[in-house]
């Protein structure tokens, strides 16, 4: 198998981080503590558009067991920095109250973004609101709020792939790649 080569995106340049594979991997044990949690329930998964996208079809393609899918979309980054607004623009149509909910995020870092989404969801009531999440920078989190499921946590340097961009271009790609240090 080839192993992927460094990427250009924009202006910068990225390394190969986590490979296909490896988040194959990770989905598949996120998906089995998840179907162990909530099968019974008939939970409603929200994804946060743009960059869960990706994630969240590989995972709920996974699911054997009754549940739904909507997307939420929301938008807090400019270029490779986060805005510190979040612009909701597609909102939920689904009612929630008294729901189990879980929140499909591709990445989590300040956490801002899911703290104002956990904000507006719970004032619909939902009998459960979790988060999962394929990525988490810990170092980065500035707002402190429970994380259900987290698949990996990563250091704070910036990546792209798998529904991750770099001002709308690098979702495409099946792997992640992390942004080269310059020297």
């Amino acid at each position: 198998m080839d192993t992927p080569s460094n990427i250009k995106v924009h202006d910068k340049y990225f390394q190969p981080f986590i490979s296909k594979e490896h988040i194959e991997n990770i989905i598949r044990k996120m998906v089995e503590e998840i179907s162990k949690d909530h099968a019974l329930e008939k939970p409603l998964f929200i994804a946060v558009l743009n960059g869960a996208f990706i994630f969240a079809s590989d995972f709920f393609k996974q699911l054997k067991f009754d549940c739904e899918i909507s997307f939420i979309k929301t938008k807090s980054y400019d270029g490779m920095t986060s805005s510190g607004d979040v612009l909701q623009v597609i909102g939920l149509e689904e009612n929630i109250t008294n729901r189990t909910v879980i929140i499909l995020e591709d990445i989590i870092d300040t956490g801002l973004t899911i703290k104002q989404l956990l904000n507006t969801l719970q004032k619909q009531k939902p009998a459960t609101l979790k988060i999962a999440t394929l990525l988490l920078k810990p170092e980065a989190i500035q707002h402190q709020f429970p994380i259900d499921y987290i698949g990996l946590e990563i250091p704070t340097k910036f990546v792209v792939g798998y529904g991750l961009d770099y001002d709308g271009l690098g979702r495409n790609y099946p792997e992640i790649y992390q942004l080269v240090e310059e020297v």
